[in-house]
Parts: structure tokens; C-alpha cells; sequence
């Protein structure tokens, strides 16, 4: 009985460890496909022609994400600017020199619960992954 509990002991911490990093490895490429994306964003938005970051480019970002298998309704984006001006008015965009912040989140899904098995603490079930970026706009009307 002990040989047979043993094995089933093992196999388990065998899975666990074979299977684990492979959960981790979706986040981190999650998490740098949301930075990537929050880069891009803000090349784009803050150029000389834009100032912004509209509706219709985070339309676009979340085809893009849907493409790399996320869930489009579950990102969330947050346009910010340094000095409080609305960044997402394409009729008033951001003048030079003014910084405009751009955060992209996305839940962690189920990625963590392999992790009860062994004991683990699990991030709560609202905990989201995010990218943050910064860039200073580059528009003179």
C-alpha cells in the first residue's frame, strides 16, 4: 500500500513539475505581448500626426490581441495623460512635450491553478496582468 501511495505521490509532483513552467511560460508571453502592444500604441499615438490615442487604435489593438488568442472583451485600457488633457480626443490632441500613459490589463485566467495542487498561494481571482508605458507626444499643430 505505502509502494502504491508513493507512486501516485510522485507522478503527481512529476506532472507538476513537468507541466508548470509551461503555464508560466503563457504568462510571460502574455505579459510581453501586452508590453509590445502598449509600446506600439504609444510610437504610434504620441508621433507628430496623432497626439492621441483613440477609440478606433484600441479597436485595432484588440483584433491584434484577438489574433495572439486573447479574449478582446477581457483587456482593459487606460489613456492618461501628465497634465490631465483628455488623450483619446483626436480633436484636441496632446500638444509636444506633454507625456501621455497608456495601460493595458489583462486577467490571469486560469494560469495559476495547477499551482493549488502543491500547496501554493494563488493571486486572487481578479488579478490581472499589465503592461505600462510613457511616452512624451510629439504633435505641433
Amino acid at each position: 500500500m505505502k509502494q502504491i501511495l508513493m507512486f501516485v505521490m510522485f507522478a503527481a509532483v512529476l506532472c507538476w513539475v513537468m507541466f508548470a513552467p509551461v503555464y508560466k511560460h503563457v504568462l510571460l508571453v502574455r505579459q510581453a505581448v501586452l508590453q509590445k502592444e502598449a509600446d506600439y500604441l504609444l510610437e504610434i499615438g504620441a508621433n507628430g500626426a496623432h497626439g492621441y490615442i483613440d477609440a478606433a487604435m484600441i479597436a485595432e489593438s484588440r483584433t491584434r490581441f484577438g489574433a495572439w488568442g486573447f479574449t478582446p472583451s477581457d483587456l482593459t485600457y487606460s489613456v492618461t495623460t501628465t497634465n490631465g488633457a483628455d488623450g483619446t480626443n483626436p480633436s484636441v490632441p496632446v500638444r509636444r512635450g506633454i507625456g501621455i500613459q497608456l495601460e493595458i490589463s489583462y486577467p490571469f485566467g486560469n494560469a495559476f491553478r495547477i499551482d493549488r495542487l502543491v500547496g501554493m498561494t494563488l493571486p486572487p481571482d481578479n488579478g490581472r496582468i499589465s503592461a505600462f508605458g510613457l511616452k512624451m507626444s510629439e504633435y505641433v499643430p
